[in-house]
Protein backbone atom coordinates (compact mmCIF):
# COMPACT_ATOMS: atom_id res chain seq x y z
CA UNK A 1 0.00 0.00 0.00
CA UNK A 2 1.44 3.38 -1.01
CA UNK A 3 1.28 6.51 1.17
CA UNK A 4 -1.46 7.82 -1.12
CA UNK A 5 -3.57 4.67 -0.67
CA UNK A 6 -3.20 4.80 3.11
CA UNK A 7 -4.11 8.47 3.24
CA UNK A 8 -7.20 7.98 1.10
CA UNK A 9 -8.45 5.22 3.41
CA UNK A 10 -7.84 7.33 6.53
CA UNK A 11 -8.89 10.75 5.23
CA UNK A 12 -12.32 10.80 6.89
CA UNK A 13 -10.93 10.03 10.35
CA UNK A 14 -8.07 12.48 9.95
CA UNK A 15 -10.28 15.38 8.90
CA UNK A 16 -12.08 15.12 12.25
CA UNK A 17 -8.81 15.27 14.23
CA UNK A 18 -8.13 18.94 15.15
CA UNK A 19 -4.36 18.35 15.43
CA UNK A 20 -4.16 16.83 11.96
CA UNK A 21 -6.87 18.63 10.05
CA UNK A 22 -5.05 21.96 9.97
CA UNK A 23 -7.74 23.95 11.74
CA UNK A 24 -6.14 25.97 14.54
CA UNK A 25 -2.56 25.58 13.33
CA UNK A 26 -3.21 26.21 9.64
CA UNK A 27 -2.18 29.86 9.99
CA UNK A 28 -5.75 31.02 9.60
CA UNK A 29 -6.14 29.63 6.08
CA UNK A 30 -9.27 27.71 6.95
CA UNK A 31 -7.98 24.80 4.83
CA UNK A 32 -8.26 21.20 5.93
CA UNK A 33 -6.25 18.08 5.25
CA UNK A 34 -8.69 17.15 2.50
CA UNK A 35 -8.79 20.47 0.62
CA UNK A 36 -5.37 22.14 0.80
CA UNK A 37 -4.28 24.04 -2.33
CA UNK A 38 -0.47 23.83 -2.69
CA UNK A 39 -0.36 27.08 -4.64
CA UNK A 40 -2.19 28.97 -1.89
CA UNK A 41 -0.02 27.25 0.69
CA UNK A 42 3.13 28.37 -1.12
CA UNK A 43 1.85 31.96 -1.16
CA UNK A 44 1.28 31.85 2.59
CA UNK A 45 4.75 30.47 3.28
CA UNK A 46 6.38 33.07 1.03
CA UNK A 47 4.52 35.68 3.09
CA UNK A 48 6.03 34.31 6.32
CA UNK A 49 3.49 31.65 7.28
CA UNK A 50 3.96 27.96 8.01
CA UNK A 51 2.42 24.66 7.00
CA UNK A 52 0.40 22.62 9.49
CA UNK A 53 0.74 18.89 10.05
CA UNK A 54 -2.67 18.31 8.52
CA UNK A 55 -1.69 20.20 5.40
CA UNK A 56 1.53 18.20 5.17
CA UNK A 57 -0.54 15.00 5.27
CA UNK A 58 -2.76 16.41 2.55
CA UNK A 59 0.26 16.98 0.31
CA UNK A 60 1.15 13.30 0.66
CA UNK A 61 -2.40 12.47 -0.48
CA UNK A 62 -2.13 14.51 -3.67
CA UNK A 63 -3.67 12.50 -6.54
CA UNK A 64 -1.27 11.32 -9.22
CA UNK A 65 -2.83 13.68 -11.77
CA UNK A 66 -2.04 16.67 -9.54
CA UNK A 67 1.54 15.83 -8.53
CA UNK A 68 3.06 18.11 -11.17
CA UNK A 69 1.05 21.00 -9.73
CA UNK A 70 2.34 20.14 -6.26
CA UNK A 71 5.91 20.07 -7.57
CA UNK A 72 5.36 23.40 -9.31
CA UNK A 73 4.13 25.00 -6.09
CA UNK A 74 7.03 23.56 -4.09
CA UNK A 75 9.38 24.76 -6.80
CA UNK A 76 8.35 28.35 -6.09
CA UNK A 77 9.75 27.97 -2.57
CA UNK A 78 12.90 26.25 -3.80
CA UNK A 79 13.63 28.96 -6.38
CA UNK A 80 12.80 31.78 -3.98
CA UNK A 81 15.55 30.69 -1.58
CA UNK A 82 17.96 28.82 -3.86
CA UNK A 83 17.40 30.04 -7.41
CA UNK A 84 18.35 27.46 -10.03
CA UNK A 85 21.48 26.14 -8.31
CA UNK A 86 22.09 22.57 -7.14
CA UNK A 87 24.59 21.88 -4.37
CA UNK A 88 26.80 18.87 -5.04
CA UNK A 89 27.89 16.70 -2.13
CA UNK A 90 30.40 13.86 -2.24
CA UNK A 91 30.57 10.86 0.10
CA UNK A 92 33.80 9.27 1.30
CA UNK A 93 33.27 6.04 3.23
CA UNK A 94 36.21 6.06 5.65
CA UNK A 95 35.39 2.72 7.29
CA UNK A 96 32.95 0.23 5.79
CA UNK A 97 30.97 -2.66 7.22
CA UNK A 98 31.21 -4.56 10.50
CA UNK A 99 28.83 -2.29 12.43
CA UNK A 100 27.54 -3.57 15.80
CA UNK A 101 24.18 -1.79 15.46
CA UNK A 102 21.11 -3.57 14.10
CA UNK A 103 19.42 -0.87 11.98
CA UNK A 104 17.14 -2.93 9.77
CA UNK A 105 17.67 -0.87 6.62
CA UNK A 106 21.48 -0.89 6.67
CA UNK A 107 23.76 -3.10 4.58
CA UNK A 108 26.52 -2.68 7.21
CA UNK A 109 24.34 -3.74 10.16
CA UNK A 110 25.02 -6.45 12.70
CA UNK A 111 24.21 -9.77 11.02
CA UNK A 112 23.95 -8.31 7.51
CA UNK A 113 24.56 -10.80 4.74
CA UNK A 114 24.80 -8.08 2.11
CA UNK A 115 27.96 -8.52 0.06
CA UNK A 116 29.33 -5.03 0.58
CA UNK A 117 32.92 -3.87 0.87
CA UNK A 118 34.38 -4.14 4.36
CA UNK A 119 37.57 -2.35 5.35
CA UNK A 120 39.03 -0.40 8.25
CA UNK A 121 39.99 3.27 8.32
CA UNK A 122 41.36 4.90 5.17
CA UNK A 123 44.60 6.78 5.64
CA UNK A 124 44.54 10.55 5.49
CA UNK A 125 46.22 10.58 2.08
CA UNK A 126 43.83 7.99 0.65
CA UNK A 127 40.77 9.79 2.01
CA UNK A 128 41.91 13.09 0.49
CA UNK A 129 42.66 11.35 -2.82
CA UNK A 130 39.17 9.85 -2.95
CA UNK A 131 37.55 13.16 -2.00
CA UNK A 132 39.55 15.01 -4.64
CA UNK A 133 37.62 13.27 -7.43
CA UNK A 134 34.35 14.70 -6.15
CA UNK A 135 35.82 18.13 -5.50
CA UNK A 136 37.21 18.32 -9.02
CA UNK A 137 33.75 17.42 -10.36
CA UNK A 138 32.21 20.39 -8.54
CA UNK A 139 31.27 19.08 -5.09
CA UNK A 140 31.12 21.87 -2.52
CA UNK A 141 30.74 19.57 0.47
CA UNK A 142 32.63 16.39 1.31
CA UNK A 143 30.89 14.02 3.71
CA UNK A 144 33.26 11.83 5.75
CA UNK A 145 31.39 8.75 6.93
CA UNK A 146 32.32 5.75 9.05
CA UNK A 147 30.38 2.69 10.15
CA UNK A 148 29.94 1.91 13.83
CA UNK A 149 27.94 2.98 16.86
CA UNK A 150 30.09 6.02 17.41
CA UNK A 151 33.70 7.20 17.27
CA UNK A 152 36.39 6.76 19.90
CA UNK A 153 38.50 9.79 20.72
CA UNK A 154 41.24 8.24 18.61
CA UNK A 155 38.79 8.03 15.70
CA UNK A 156 37.96 11.71 16.17
CA UNK A 157 41.68 12.49 15.92
CA UNK A 158 41.87 10.51 12.65
CA UNK A 159 38.96 12.42 11.17
CA UNK A 160 40.29 15.76 12.43
CA UNK A 161 43.52 15.03 10.56
CA UNK A 162 41.59 14.23 7.37
CA UNK A 163 39.59 17.45 7.73
CA UNK A 164 42.87 19.34 7.91
CA UNK A 165 44.08 17.62 4.74
CA UNK A 166 40.90 18.54 2.86
CA UNK A 167 41.12 22.16 3.98
CA UNK A 168 44.72 22.28 2.73
CA UNK A 169 43.48 20.97 -0.61
CA UNK A 170 40.68 23.56 -0.78
CA UNK A 171 40.16 26.04 2.09
CA UNK A 172 36.61 26.71 0.83
CA UNK A 173 35.41 23.11 0.83
CA UNK A 174 32.72 22.29 3.38
CA UNK A 175 33.44 19.17 5.40
CA UNK A 176 30.64 17.23 7.08
CA UNK A 177 31.41 14.30 9.38
CA UNK A 178 29.02 11.38 9.90
CA UNK A 179 30.53 9.08 12.49
CA UNK A 180 27.60 7.88 14.59
CA UNK A 181 26.63 8.77 18.14
CA UNK A 182 28.87 11.44 19.68
CA UNK A 183 30.26 11.61 23.19
CA UNK A 184 30.72 14.85 25.10
CA UNK A 185 33.50 17.00 23.66
CA UNK A 186 33.84 15.16 20.35
CA UNK A 187 31.80 17.62 18.30
CA UNK A 188 33.92 20.46 19.69
CA UNK A 189 37.07 18.62 18.56
CA UNK A 190 35.71 18.29 15.01
CA UNK A 191 34.75 21.95 14.93
CA UNK A 192 38.20 22.99 16.15
CA UNK A 193 39.76 20.95 13.34
CA UNK A 194 37.80 22.94 10.76
CA UNK A 195 34.73 20.74 10.37
CA UNK A 196 31.68 22.59 9.12
CA UNK A 197 28.80 20.19 9.71
CA UNK A 198 27.76 16.94 11.31
CA UNK A 199 25.28 14.49 9.83
CA UNK A 200 23.18 12.20 11.97
CA UNK A 201 19.81 11.29 10.51
CA UNK A 202 16.74 10.70 12.63
CA UNK A 203 15.76 8.27 9.86
CA UNK A 204 12.18 7.71 10.99
CA UNK A 205 9.57 8.95 13.44
CA UNK A 206 10.04 8.41 17.16
CA UNK A 207 6.83 6.37 17.13
CA UNK A 208 8.36 4.02 14.55
CA UNK A 209 11.95 3.89 15.74
CA UNK A 210 11.77 0.68 17.79
CA UNK A 211 10.56 -1.14 14.67
CA UNK A 212 13.77 -0.43 12.76
CA UNK A 213 16.47 -0.53 15.47
CA UNK A 214 16.90 -1.98 18.97
CA UNK A 215 20.56 -1.18 19.78
CA UNK A 216 20.07 2.55 20.20
CA UNK A 217 17.12 4.89 20.51
CA UNK A 218 15.57 7.81 18.69
CA UNK A 219 16.55 9.96 21.69
CA UNK A 220 20.19 8.94 21.20
CA UNK A 221 20.06 10.24 17.66
CA UNK A 222 18.40 13.52 18.58
CA UNK A 223 20.97 14.02 21.34
CA UNK A 224 23.84 13.71 18.84
CA UNK A 225 22.24 16.31 16.55
CA UNK A 226 21.98 18.65 19.54
CA UNK A 227 25.62 18.01 20.51
CA UNK A 228 26.75 18.94 17.01
CA UNK A 229 24.63 22.07 16.96
CA UNK A 230 25.82 23.17 20.42
CA UNK A 231 29.44 22.82 19.25
CA UNK A 232 28.85 25.18 16.33
CA UNK A 233 28.62 22.50 13.64
CA UNK A 234 25.83 22.89 11.12
CA UNK A 235 23.27 20.18 11.93
CA UNK A 236 22.52 17.90 8.99
CA UNK A 237 19.74 15.42 9.69
CA UNK A 238 17.17 13.72 7.54
CA UNK A 239 15.07 10.62 7.00
CA UNK A 240 14.62 7.38 5.10
CA UNK A 241 11.26 6.88 3.40
CA UNK A 242 9.84 3.55 2.33
CA UNK A 243 10.48 1.42 5.41
CA UNK A 244 6.83 0.73 6.16
CA UNK A 245 6.12 3.95 8.02
CA UNK A 246 2.68 5.54 7.77
CA UNK A 247 2.12 8.94 6.15
CA UNK A 248 1.53 10.33 9.65
CA UNK A 249 4.95 9.05 10.70
CA UNK A 250 6.56 10.67 7.66
CA UNK A 251 5.03 13.97 8.72
CA UNK A 252 6.07 13.32 12.33
CA UNK A 253 9.76 12.92 11.49
CA UNK A 254 9.82 15.86 9.06
CA UNK A 255 8.35 18.15 11.72
CA UNK A 256 10.77 16.72 14.30
CA UNK A 257 13.62 17.74 12.00
CA UNK A 258 12.18 21.23 11.87
CA UNK A 259 12.15 21.23 15.67
CA UNK A 260 15.84 20.31 15.67
CA UNK A 261 16.47 23.20 13.25
CA UNK A 262 18.36 20.98 10.83
CA UNK A 263 20.19 23.16 8.29
CA UNK A 264 20.19 20.45 5.64
CA UNK A 265 17.67 17.65 5.30
CA UNK A 266 18.77 14.56 3.35
CA UNK A 267 15.80 12.61 2.03
CA UNK A 268 16.78 8.98 1.50
CA UNK A 269 14.56 6.42 -0.18
CA UNK A 270 15.01 2.87 1.07
CA UNK A 271 17.59 0.80 -0.78
CA UNK A 272 16.50 -2.76 0.14
CA UNK A 273 19.80 -4.61 0.15
CA UNK A 274 19.70 -8.39 -0.07
CA UNK A 275 20.77 -9.88 3.23
CA UNK A 276 19.00 -7.26 5.36
CA UNK A 277 15.59 -7.49 7.08
CA UNK A 278 14.07 -5.08 4.54
CA UNK A 279 15.34 -6.83 1.42
CA UNK A 280 12.75 -6.91 -1.33
CA UNK A 281 10.85 -3.96 0.18
CA UNK A 282 9.66 -1.69 -2.65
CA UNK A 283 6.83 0.45 -1.34
CA UNK A 284 7.40 3.76 -3.13
CA UNK A 285 6.52 4.84 -6.65
CA UNK A 286 8.32 7.74 -8.33
CA UNK A 287 5.25 9.90 -7.76
CA UNK A 288 5.28 8.97 -4.04
CA UNK A 289 8.87 10.19 -3.90
CA UNK A 290 7.92 13.50 -5.49
CA UNK A 291 5.08 13.92 -2.98
CA UNK A 292 7.50 13.28 -0.10
CA UNK A 293 10.15 15.67 -1.45
CA UNK A 294 7.56 18.37 -1.96
CA UNK A 295 6.18 17.91 1.56
CA UNK A 296 9.69 18.23 2.99
CA UNK A 297 10.22 21.43 1.01
CA UNK A 298 6.99 22.94 2.33
CA UNK A 299 7.96 22.12 5.92
CA UNK A 300 11.57 23.30 5.39
CA UNK A 301 11.15 26.05 2.78
CA UNK A 302 14.49 27.79 3.34
CA UNK A 303 16.66 24.76 4.18
CA UNK A 304 18.90 22.64 2.00
CA UNK A 305 16.78 19.68 0.93
CA UNK A 306 18.98 16.91 -0.46
CA UNK A 307 17.89 13.98 -2.59
CA UNK A 308 20.11 11.32 -1.06
CA UNK A 309 20.41 7.52 -1.26
CA UNK A 310 17.98 5.59 -3.41
CA UNK A 311 17.03 8.33 -5.85
CA UNK A 312 18.03 6.33 -8.92
CA UNK A 313 15.99 3.24 -8.03
CA UNK A 314 12.98 5.06 -6.58
CA UNK A 315 12.58 8.25 -8.64
CA UNK A 316 13.89 6.52 -11.75
CA UNK A 317 13.01 8.60 -14.84
CA UNK A 318 11.53 11.35 -12.65
CA UNK A 319 14.87 12.24 -11.02
CA UNK A 320 15.04 15.63 -12.80
CA UNK A 321 11.62 16.57 -11.42
CA UNK A 322 12.96 16.00 -7.92
CA UNK A 323 15.35 18.90 -8.52
CA UNK A 324 12.37 21.21 -8.87
CA UNK A 325 11.84 21.00 -5.10
CA UNK A 326 15.21 19.78 -3.81
CA UNK A 327 18.34 21.89 -4.20
CA UNK A 328 21.04 19.37 -3.34
CA UNK A 329 22.17 15.87 -4.36
CA UNK A 330 25.00 13.44 -3.77
CA UNK A 331 27.33 13.17 -6.74
CA UNK A 332 28.17 9.67 -7.93
CA UNK A 333 28.34 6.72 -5.54
CA UNK A 334 27.00 6.24 -2.02
CA UNK A 335 28.44 4.34 0.96
CA UNK A 336 28.02 0.71 -0.08
CA UNK A 337 26.14 1.04 -3.38
CA UNK A 338 26.94 2.55 -6.72
CA UNK A 339 25.02 5.58 -7.84
CA UNK A 340 24.48 7.18 -11.21
CA UNK A 341 27.77 8.24 -12.82
CA UNK A 342 28.87 11.70 -11.74
CA UNK A 343 28.95 12.92 -15.33
CA UNK A 344 25.36 11.74 -15.78
CA UNK A 345 24.37 13.65 -12.64
CA UNK A 346 25.88 16.84 -14.06
CA UNK A 347 24.17 16.28 -17.40
CA UNK A 348 20.84 15.70 -15.65
CA UNK A 349 21.23 18.95 -13.73
CA UNK A 350 21.98 20.88 -16.93
CA UNK A 351 19.18 19.24 -18.91
CA UNK A 352 16.69 20.28 -16.20
CA UNK A 353 17.82 23.92 -16.44
CA UNK A 354 19.90 24.01 -13.26
CA UNK A 355 23.56 24.68 -12.56
CA UNK A 356 25.88 23.42 -9.80
CA UNK A 357 26.60 25.80 -6.93
CA UNK A 358 29.70 27.74 -7.93
CA UNK A 359 28.90 27.75 -11.64
CA UNK A 360 26.01 30.22 -11.53
CA UNK A 361 28.06 33.11 -12.96
CA UNK A 362 30.68 31.11 -14.84
CA UNK A 363 30.14 31.61 -18.60
CA UNK A 364 32.73 28.93 -19.31
CA UNK A 365 30.87 26.19 -17.45
CA UNK A 366 29.65 23.39 -19.72
CA UNK A 367 28.10 20.20 -18.37
CA UNK A 368 29.39 16.87 -19.68
CA UNK A 369 27.61 15.77 -22.84
CA UNK A 370 26.72 12.23 -21.83
CA UNK A 371 25.45 9.97 -24.59
CA UNK A 372 25.62 12.60 -27.32
CA UNK A 373 26.80 11.39 -30.70
CA UNK A 374 25.66 10.06 -34.04
CA UNK A 375 22.45 7.99 -34.10
CA UNK A 376 22.92 4.24 -33.91
CA UNK A 377 21.91 2.65 -37.20
CA UNK A 378 19.09 0.11 -36.79
CA UNK A 379 20.19 -3.48 -37.42
CA UNK A 380 17.14 -5.30 -36.04
CA UNK A 381 13.41 -5.58 -36.63
CA UNK A 382 11.81 -4.95 -40.04
CA UNK A 383 14.04 -5.92 -42.93
CA UNK A 384 16.29 -8.13 -40.78
CA UNK A 385 16.24 -11.55 -39.16
CA UNK A 386 16.90 -10.02 -35.72
CA UNK A 387 14.10 -9.60 -33.19
CA UNK A 388 12.73 -6.03 -32.95
CA UNK A 389 13.41 -3.76 -30.01
CA UNK A 390 10.00 -3.90 -28.37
Amino acid sequence: MTPQDTLTAERADRTNDPDLAGGADAQGSGSTAATVDPGVLAERILAGGEISRGEALALLATPDADVLGLVRAGGRLRRHWFGNSVKLNYLVNLKSGMCPEDCGYCSQRLGSEAEVLTYSWLSKDKAVEVARAGMEAGAKRVCLVSSGRGPSNRDIDRVADIIGGLKEEDPEIEVCACLGLLKDGQAERLAAAGGDAYNHNLNTAESNYADICSTHSYADRADTVDKAKDAGLSPCSGLIAGMGETPEQLVEVVFALRGLDSDSVPVNFLMPFEGTPLEGTHRLTPLDCLRILAMVRFVHPDKEVRIAGGREDNLRSLQPLGLEVANSIFLGDYLTSEGQAGAADLQMIADAGFVPVGAEDDPAYVAPQVGRGAPVVRRRGAGTDVAPNA
